[in-house]
């Protein structure tokens, strides 16, 4: 969790962001609660010197852990007044989105995404009435926490059924 709020604290004196490539498993393991929700609205609140984006979900189901019926997730950046905080590779949510957050609690009390963009999943049905969770590839710089080498990102595509599946048998092997 250091890692992931050190790397938001040096996006802000960066152009780019690098961020730690995490599989399935990391973000299962690392994540303080799982859950599938509804974004309903968003503020922009000043936390020390920097700006963040709270997004509240409506929490339909809970994969991991224990979350209220509403969770408040943060994302840094946003608009307060004249004054902007922007960085980059910093998601942000549609209204009324359906999506799969895998989340942390930092010890300030606010909920984070895990590894950024890594950990939003869309939530779709495809033609069979199956529920399909996916996210496209990160673009911003990923490396292999092991290595320190760049690597990339090809984003995930899988079922609701098969992410149940995984987190409960630890069989998760992207």
């Amino acid at each position: 969790m250091r890692f992931v709020s050190s790397l938001i604290l040096a996006a802000a004196a960066m152009t780019a962001t690098t961020i730690e490539k995490l599989s399935l498993d990391e973000m299962t393991a690392k994540s303080t609660a799982i859950v599938r929700g509804k974004v309903n609205f968003s503020h922009v609140a000043q936390h020390g010197a920097v700006y963040y984006t709270h997004y509240k979900v409506s929490v339909s189901e809970r994969l991991k852990g224990t979350t209220a019926a509403q969770v408040d997730v943060v994302m840094p950046g946003g608009r307060i007044g004249k004054s902007e905080q922007t960085f980059s590779g910093i998601p942000t949510f549609a209204a009324d989105s359906e999506v799969v957050l895998f989340l942390w609690t930092s010890k300030a009390g606010m909920t984070h995404v895990i590894g950024l963009g890594q950990g939003i999943f869309n939530v779709s049905k495809d033609v069979a009435g199956q529920t399909i969770l996916s996210r496209g590839a990160i673009r911003e710089g990923m490396i292999d926490a092991k290595t320190g080498r760049p690597v990339e990102d090809a984003g995930i595509r899988m079922t609701l059924t098969e992410l149940h599946s995984r987190i409960r048998g630890g069989a998760v092997t992207k």
